[in-house]
């Protein structure tokens, strides 16, 4: 590799650290800084909060939103398969088929450890 691609990659690197830590950095030096009692307090739907803001939740509700996430993430990388089929050989769905499998085995699993109970 010669000097000019090392730039290349060089300013790319740069312009990926620049670019977001750009508007960062205005909105902290450009953003008015007038804190009161008002504006600090608990804000949520326009609702007057009532109690303290620091209640406790039951870690299910989260094992529950992260199994829903990853079963829907592996939708996103069946589609490319389901339209690609015909184009695809024996290997590939080979491939799936482990791939389905692995799904399988976990949402057993996670039906086993009772996330997926309310109760």
């Amino acid at each position: 590799m010669n000097l000019n691609e090392w730039i290349f990659i060089g300013l790319f690197f740069a312009l990926g650290w620049m670019l977001p830590a750009t508007p960062i950095v205005l909105g902290k030096i450009l953003a008015p800084k007038r804190p009161n009692r008002v504006k600090q307090q608990t804000y949520e739907c326009g609702v007057e909060m009532v109690g303290s803001p620091w209640t406790q939740f039951r870690a299910q509700y989260y094992i529950f939103a992260l199994v829903f996430v990853v079963f829907d993430v592996e939708l996103i990388f069946m589609f490319p398969w389901a339209l690609a089929y015909n184009q695809l050989g024996l290997f590939a769905l080979f491939e799936m088929a482990v791939f389905i499998f692995l799904l399988v085995v976990a949402l057993v699993y996670t039906w086993r450890k009772g996330a997926l109970r309310w109760s």
